[in-house]
């Protein structure tokens, strides 16, 4: 049969089991709720304060609080989206909005970078008296609110990679907020007004810092990278392990969301199909082993009969 297939294919989708718990969406919503009504009233706040301060380095960090708020928000659509339930259309569902929000968060935190970088240097060269008590008290209040915000998804951020990555950033934030008070103090003992510009361009440098690793990764995960957490090389050894394959080929691995890891692979086994207990415990321990929660298997008999998707050139 010329053009065909000789070799029997075994098509199975299991699913892997999840070992932590991860927080329900009304449970995630509330923290998203909470956190971005702190935030946004904290950002107003402070936008105040730095006006009525003349602190530049006040009102960089509320440029990057707001770029929070914007963030927790895609994150929480994101959230919203991803627990909807497969279509005819999203056969997948709206899982991968996730890696979407992760991405506009990026640029977001670049634009924010850019206008605070503008307005610093303006201040450098327009100096402007500064009222150091002011900085001391509304960062204070930054750190309070931060960690506070941070706290709320401390437990989710143990099973699910969007609640971890809030969990950080917050924290980073609360930390950003002690070079402001650095800053206020330094003003306050020395009177040395530049430290203002110089603080708000240490702040920037570290949003950039931070938000160059946001956009490499969320790209990476956009191209349908292999997560950073998977080590394609093991998956590949782990498979070719098994007992009764001799070949393992059109192996691929992607993101399905920032949270949720595929894979499909052929599997070579002359010996015959495996049968489904074979199957499922291979799906545990990917899942367990890799994080691999939706493996697709193809199970090849005729070892001999060459397969069109065989070579790694071929997707």
């Amino acid at each position: 049969m010329s053009g065909a297939h000789h070799h029997r294919h075994d098509h199975r989708h299991t699913h892997g089991h999840h070992h932590h718990p991860a927080p329900s969406p009304r449970q995630a919503g509330r923290a998203f709720a909470v956190a971005v009504t702190l935030n946004l009233i904290f950002v107003v706040t402070e936008v105040a304060a730095g006006f009525v301060s003349g602190s530049m380095a006040l009102l960089a960090d509320a440029g990057h609080n707001l770029s929070d708020v914007l963030s927790l928000l895609l994150a929480w659509g994101a959230s919203v989206l991803s627990a909807r339930p497969p279509s005819a259309r999203f056969t997948y569902g709206l899982k991968s909005s996730s890696i979407l929000a992760a991405i506009a968060n990026a640029a977001l935190l670049w634009v924010a970078v850019g206008a605070i970088l503008v307005e610093t240097i303006r201040r450098f060269t327009e100096p402007a008296p500064v009222a150091g008590t002011t900085m001391i008290v509304v960062a204070g209040v930054g750190i309070a609110v931060n960690a506070l915000s941070a706290l709320l998804f401390a437990k989710g951020s143990k099973s699910d990679l969007n609640l971890r990555a809030a969990f950080v950033h917050l924290m980073a934030d609360a930390v950003v907020s002690v070079g402001v008070v650095a800053a206020g103090l330094v003003i306050v003992w020395t009177g040395f007004a530049p430290i203002d510009p110089i603080m708000s361009l240490v702040i920037t440098g570290a949003i950039a810092w931070s938000s160059w690793g946001l956009m490499r990764d969320s790209l990476h995960l956009g191209m349908l990278g292999v997560p950073h957490s998977v080590d394609g090389a093991k998956v590949r050894a782990f498979l070719e392990r098994l007992p009764g394959v001799t070949r393992v080929h059109d192996l691929h691995i992607w993101p399905m969301s920032t949270t949720e890891t595929a894979l499909t692979a052929h599997l070579v086994m002359p010996g015959g199909q495996p049968g489904d207990a074979f199957l499922h415990e291979l799906a545990h321990e990917l899942d367990h082993d890799f994080g691999i929660g939706h493996p697709t298997i193809q199970i090849e008999i005729d070892g001999n009969c060459f397969c069109p998707l065989e070579s790694e050139a071929v997707i």
